[in-house]
């Protein structure tokens, strides 16, 4: 074997000094030369061995590097690519590790900046998924499980068109958390005009809806907010059922008090029943109004005054009587009132009939019975113009026969006058005649049935009025006659006998002033309200012969003379 070359590197050097002891211990050994030569052999081979697996070592590590190298450019690749931006980097130049220490800073901020897309990502995509949830009603559900994040589209226009979409569902969930709110309430308003329970009627629909501590969040799903639709429609009709009836009572409640005349005090326990009559539903919002009580309680009291209406309807349909008489009797209407009594008392007694609709049958009368006094006021307020004027007529006649009116004395003043507005309230009467009979024989002809005043017909009246009214003028026309007649035969005697002879009193002839007068102070011109006894035409002409001289020679009237004597 040859001896290996003394200069060599120190580890050369020392694996020289290794097989130079190992020469030694040969030597010592007695080794020889081929087996020597086979150990050295093989000594070398396993070097080679050595040396072959550190290379093979090394050129994997070098190929792991350059692998590294290129996965690292991928990887910054597709976070560029999933992130949507346009950065750009260069490996440089140098060894493989070089390489790699210049790339890691940009491959570390795009991980990180990954990172960060992802949870940003992730965040509002739990956030969607929550409120879908809430929409759908499994918002329990699925509130543990994270929502898978695509990280191959990181990009800002994908996590724009997320946001969008989380703040549509935003709004839906407002939307529709003011929605059930709105029901919520409705329902709770409805609840407190007809007494139920609100708590129990909302968490028939959901519990978190009657949550008072509000730490629960509101269901909003679709299902929920057809239950709240559902109930609210339900409970408006009942609302709606519920004032109907109510007002149905109120109206009996009302009726019954009038029928029965109950004190104003009694009515006002029942005054939130009767506030409700006139009202719409939407008007009716005070609490308790609509309560099952309060429907109870009007029930019963209407049940109670139908005990006593029986009782007391008799009472009320001669109450009715009295009324329709009284308005007969204002207006000088003909009422047999004993015999509508006695057929009252008899259908009463009989039971053939409803006292409610007799009832309403009377009130119809009373009615028709207005309306007729109504249409007669205006000829009975002339009638009552007409009855004056002839009581002055009649007190101004008597007057006038008085020879002591003019003495003074207490009341002379006021005499004189009363006789002069009586004279000149005599001087209408014809015009007051003429009007009143037009207007009642204009009534008559609408009407078709006379105007009787206190059961005489007012146009008989004033026919007789009239016809006596002419006969008393006249009477006076003939006592103004006798009167003149008298005179010029006493003139006549005068001239002859040279002295005014005092006239004689003709036989039967009475010295009242009254009766010299040619009327007698007892009688009257008839009038509606009273009817005295009245002399008769014959009468009349017997006592006027009476009174005429017997040698009475009959003379052409003078009619200057009688307007004077007027």
């Amino acid at each position: 074997m040859t001896t290996m070359p003394p200069t060599l590197s120190p580890s050369r050097t020392t694996c020289a000094s290794l097989l130079h002891e190992l020469q030694i211990i040969w030597n010592e050994i007695g080794e020889s030369d081929s087996e020597r030569d086979k150990m050295l052999l093989q000594l070398e081979q396993e070097c080679l061995d050595i040396y072959r697996k550190k290379v093979e070592k090394t050129r994997k590590y070098k190929a792991d590097l350059h692998q590294s190298l290129v996965e690292s450019e991928a990887e910054i690749a597709n976070i560029v690519s999933a992130l949507g931006e346009h950065a750009s980097f260069s490996r440089g130049r140098g060894t493989l590790k070089e390489q790699i220490s210049a790339i890691k800073p940009t491959l570390e901020e795009l991980r990180s900046k990954k990172q960060e897309r992802i949870k940003e990502f992730s965040e509002i995509q739990s956030q969607i998924v929550h409120i879908c949830a809430e929409i759908s009603g499994h918002g329990q559900s699925n509130s543990s499980s994270d929502p898978q994040v695509n990280e191959r589209d990181l990009t800002v226009k994908k996590l724009g068109e997320l946001k969008s979409h989380l703040q549509e569902l935003q709004n839906e969930k407002i939307f529709r958390l003011q929605k059930v709110n709105s029901h919520v309430n409705t329902v709770r308003e409805l609840a407190v005009v007809m007494s139920i329970d609100f708590s129990k009627t909302v968490n028939e629909v959901h519990p978190s809806l009657s949550d008072p501590s509000g730490h629960q969040s509101k269901n909003i799903s679709n299902d929920t907010l057809a239950r709240l639709t559902g109930v609210i429609h339900s409970l408006k009709q009942e609302k709606q059922q519920r004032l109907q009836k109510l007002k149905d009572l109120g109206r009996t409640l009302t009726d019954l008090w009038n029928l029965m005349d109950t004190p104003v005090d009694e009515q006002k326990r029942f005054g939130h029943v009767i506030s409700v009559i006139s009202s719409s539903v939407d008007e009716v919002s005070r609490q308790g109004c609509l309560a099952l009580d309060v429907i109870e309680q009007t029930e019963i009291e209407v049940a109670q005054l139908n005990v006593l209406k029986s009782g007391k309807m008799k009472e009320l349909v001669f109450k009715r009587q009295n009324e329709l008489e009284e308005i007969y009797r204002g207006v000088h209407m003909d009422v047999d009132s004993d015999a509508a009594r006695q057929i009252l008392t008899n259908l009463i007694d009989s039971g053939n009939v409803d006292l409610s609709d007799l009832l309403s049958s009377m009130d119809d009368q009373i009615v028709k019975a207005k309306e007729q006094a109504v249409s007669r006021k205006d000829i009975l307020d002339k009638v009552e113009k007409w009855r004056y004027a002839t009581d002055e007529e009649n007190w101004l006649e008597e007057y006038e026969r008085d020879e002591n009116r003019y003495t003074a004395g207490r009341g002379a003043h006021k005499n004189l006058k009363r006789a002069e507005k009586a004279r000149n309230l005599v001087g209408k009467i014809p015009a007051v005649v003429d009007n009143l009979t037009a207007k009642v024989k204009a009534w008559e002809a609408e009407k078709g049935i006379s105007f009787l005043y206190d059961k005489v017909p007012i146009l008989s009246s004033l026919e007789e009025y009239i016809v006596l009214r002419q006969e008393r003028e006249e009477e006076r026309r003939k006592s103004r006659e006798l009167k003149r007649l008298q005179e010029q035969l006493a003139a006549e005697q005068e001239a002859l006998f040279g002295s005014r002879p005092t006239p004689k009193k003709p036989l039967g002839q009475n010295t009242s002033i009254n009766t010299m007068a040619g009327t007698p102070l007892g009688r009257r011109v008839s009038t509606p309200s009273g009817r005295p006894g009245i002399s008769t035409g014959k009468e009349r002409r017997e006592s006027v012969r009476n009174i005429i001289p017997v040698n009475y020679v009959a003379l052409p009237k003078d009619d200057s003379s009688v307007s004077r004597g007027s």
